[in-house]
């Protein structure tokens, strides 16, 4: 079993977050490593749901604010349903991943944590009036 780090980056380089996920499959797909990532992200924000949600994407009915995403009220977040917003995105370029020095480009690509157990998602930020 292969322990994988997750960490978030801005397009500069400027790192958001990180932390370490064990007890992965030593080939796994990138749909299942931005699932994981997902399901991260929204139990610790479930754990203590507040107006704020730190994660990879936004979700449902929330603004972008600097850094993470503001909840009308606080709320808990569906993981399933946030996985596959995080799924659209990625095929949206609204993210992408670097496994090791490689961009994975499709959700069906392979990564052996064992070789790359450094993820990076860079999330892309729309350019205003453009």
């Amino acid at each position: 079993m292969a322990t994988v780090t997750f960490r978030g980056e801005t397009a500069t380089g400027r790192p958001l977050t990180e932390w370490e996920t064990a007890g992965l499959p030593d080939r796994i797909a990138v749909r299942e490593l931005i699932r994981l990532r997902v399901q991260d992200e929204v139990a610790r924000h479930n754990a203590r749901p507040g107006k704020r949600f730190y994660g990879l994407v936004r979700p449902d009915d929330a603004e972008t604010e600097l850094n993470g995403y503001r909840l009308r009220e606080a709320r808990r977040v569906d993981a399933e349903r946030h996985a596959e917003i995080a799924e659209r995105a990625f095929l949206a370029n609204g993210f992408f991943v670097l496994a090791g020095d490689r961009q994975v480009e499709d959700l069906d690509d392979v990564v052996d944590p064992t070789v790359d157990p450094d993820l990076v998602f860079i999330k892309l930020v729309a350019l205003v009036g453009g």
